[in-house]
């Protein structure tokens, strides 16, 4: 059995974790924290995981971290590379659902996240969680900087048309636009995610530049081996779970021949969780509610030189915790597949 702790277990992807972790059959939970909640059982603020989760809150002091096979920190950015020295020494593998293992270059963390990097020595070795891009690094990698629910989306859009070899779209121009729920935005009190402000409202932020950005271009050009340029537009739509990406890309003259449904097809035959729709379909939110399944639809309207990639995910679970379990499954030479065949949650 893989003993596992849990780095901040009272948020939005802690209790995903707690969901899909509890059944799981190779696994045996072993610490959950939180300092505020220290004591409180973990079913007392769940009641969803009641007969599931017997565990309580600990303090991190009191939590047995170093006795784990791995840790998963759902904390703000900043928490785990603050722990990662002490749990890496003790021979503990990580799997961190923020930022402070994705971005390789610290001046470009500390740029869009406000924080000193406080470990690089442990950057460096740190391994992208993307299994359908990195899988063979994940298999023995002690650490994973698991991606962001946005650049999940983005990245797999695109990596079919980028992992080639050679261009076949217009690289310097990439435009992903991106719908996520509030959930996204985390389990805390905002006054932009409050019911009155987000429901039967519909807007874009960050548009200048999101924190996700330089972590999706970072991919995009290690899958493509050369430099992209990408504009990335998120908004927030009034539902609480879920990401609709519409990606853009326009087709090279020498590219136009090329079957693009028969080249994503393709790409992704041998990947669990990437469904390529039939040509012509419309991929909905609701149909990968609650699963580690993304979908993505290709089209080319009215056949001209302008491709549309329709992606959708949960951004709680292909977007962060069920994406984290399928990295814990490679990393521990399980069927990536364990534990993750939710059928989506309709209606």
């Amino acid at each position: 059995m893989i003993k596992v702790g849990i780095v901040g277990g009272t948020g939005y992807t802690g209790v995903e974790l707690l969901r899909l972790l509890a059944p799981h059959p190779q696994v045996e939970l072993i610490a959950i924290t939180s300092r505020k909640e220290d004591g409180m059982p973990v079913a007392e603020m769940y009641p969803s995981l009641r007969g599931h989760v017997s565990l309580a809150f600990s303090s991190p002091e009191k939590a047995r971290l170093t006795e784990c096979d791995v840790v998963f920190f759902a904390t703000p950015h900043g928490v785990a590379m603050a722990q990662a020295p002490e749990l890496r020494a003790a021979g503990v593998k990580i799997i961190d659902l923020a930022a402070d293992f994705r971005l390789k270059d610290t001046a470009v963390f500390e740029k869009w996240y406000g924080l000193p990097h406080s470990c690089p020595e442990l950057l460096k070795d740190a391994v992208y969680g993307l299994p359908e891009v990195n899988r063979e690094a994940i298999k023995t990698a002690q650490i994973i900087g698991l991606p962001g629910c946005y650049p999940t989306t983005m990245q797999l859009g695109y990596a079919p048309l980028l992992a080639q070899g050679k261009a076949l779209v217009n690289e310097a121009a990439l435009i992903a636009d991106c719908k996520s729920g509030v959930s996204g935005a985390g389990r805390k009190a905002e006054i932009s995610t409050l019911l009155a402000e987000a429901s039967d409202n519909f807007k874009a932020y960050s548009v200048k530049g999101h924190r996700h950005l330089p972590e999706t271009t970072q991919g995009l050009q290690a899958i493509a081996g050369r430099k992209i340029g990408l504009t990335f537009v998120p908004h927030l739509v009034p539902m609480i779970r879920g990401i609709h990406s519409t990606l853009y890309a326009t087709i090279l003259p020498e590219a136009r021949e090329l079957d693009f449904q028969a080249l994503y097809e393709s790409h992704f035959k041998n990947d669990r969780f990437v469904d390529v729709m039939p040509a012509g379909s419309h991929p909905e939110t609701r149909s990968v509610r609650a699963s580690n399944m993304l979908r993505i639809a290709v089209h080319r309207p009215d056949n001209g030189d302008l491709l549309v990639i329709l992606v959708v995910e949960d951004n709680l679970v292909k977007g962060a915790a069920g994406q984290g379990v399928q990295c814990m499954n490679i990393m521990f030479g399980l069927d990536e597949a364990t534990g993750l065949t939710h059928v989506p949650i309709m209606p």
